[in-house]
């Protein structure tokens, strides 16, 4: 009992607890990562140091030779060594990768056509930014984004490869630089409203449509979380909200001080007329019109994606 409390607390928990994750057993796991420590070694050796009973260890070390992940080097006694984690975990990659695609196809041929009209909740940063990223990679014909420079900025390597395969990309920046997400000729990138400030609590939503099929939608700040869906309406909607910006964006970029000289910076007059107090004092405070900050610097000669 005493042995098991050590390696459950010890420096190489967090390792055996990740591995139990992809399918070893406590044993297997405590024996292959006292084998990269110390190796070639018996099982005697690796017993002794990793407290693991040695009928255990003898089990243990039999399930990871079958599955590759040690070898024995010598006889009399035998000795092991360790697979090389590199080259072992991207084989157990491959192969789950594969398993899976089995897997699910032969689930598919068991269900229905898919139900389009479910909005999947999704929560948490790694499961929502998973999705995003899983949504660009599949996206064929175009990617719709509306979202915070800091936030999309995740995404780089997935964006540029879709650009790269020719994916027509139109993004709606909260940020003053589009030319960090104009990757090919394919990205049109507009600051939002040509100053790029967020204004509220819509401000900080991620919006994702993709090849008018689907959609996504997260809060950033706080507690993370998202709307994904086929829906049509709903798709379309995000897709309208989208594009909606992108017309303001154009209509800034050619009529800035008239729109400013009418409806006041930041569209003042009309944002003030149906906010809340609470908005109200928000949307002044980051626009710096209560005189506590100073407004941020529009950026008018950003604002179009290729020209």
């Amino acid at each position: 009992m005493a042995g098991k409390l050590a390696v459950t607390q010890g420096p190489g928990s967090e390792l055996v607890a990740d591995l139990r994750r992809l399918g070893f057993t406590e044993y297997e796991a405590r024996v292959y990562v006292q084998l990269l420590r110390q190796n070639p070694a018996t099982a005697y050796e690796v017993s002794k140091n990793s407290n693991v009973p040695r009928p255990n260890t003898y089990h243990a070390l039999d399930a990871l030779t079958q599955r590759g992940a040690v070898l024995p080097i010598s006889e009399s006694p035998v000795r092991y060594a360790p697979a090389d984690p590199q080259e072992l975990f991207e084989t157990i990659s491959r192969q789950t990768r594969s398993l899976c695609s089995t897997i699910a196809d032969r689930l598919s041929a068991l269900t229905p056509a898919r139900n389009d009209q479910h909005v999947w909740t999704l929560q948490g940063d790694e499961a929502v930014h998973d999705r995003i990223e899983a949504l660009i990679a599949e996206a064929r014909q175009t990617l719709w984004i509306k979202a915070a420079d800091d936030v999309l900025r995740r995404h780089t390597n997935a964006l540029r490869m879709a650009a790269e395969r020719g994916v027509e990309t139109l993004i709606v920046l909260f940020g003053s630089d589009p030319e960090e997400f104009r990757f090919t000729e394919n990205c049109r990138v507009y600051i939002h409203e040509s100053n790029g400030v967020r204004m509220g609590t819509a401000d900080n939503l991620f919006t994702l449509a993709v090849d008018q099929e689907e959609m996504l939608t997260a809060t950033m700040d706080g507690d993370v979380v998202a709307a994904t869906t086929r829906n049509r309406p709903v798709v379309t909607m995000a897709g309208s909200l989208i594009r909606h910006d992108y017309y303001m964006a154009e209509i800034f970029s050619a009529l800035g001080p008239q729109i400013d000289e009418t409806f006041g910076p930041y569209l003042r007059d009309l944002r003030l007329a149906y906010f809340s107090d609470e908005q109200k004092a928000s949307f002044m405070r980051r626009t710096g019109l209560d005189g506590s900050t100073a407004a941020p610097a529009k950026r008018p000669d950003l604002v179009r994606g290729l020209s």
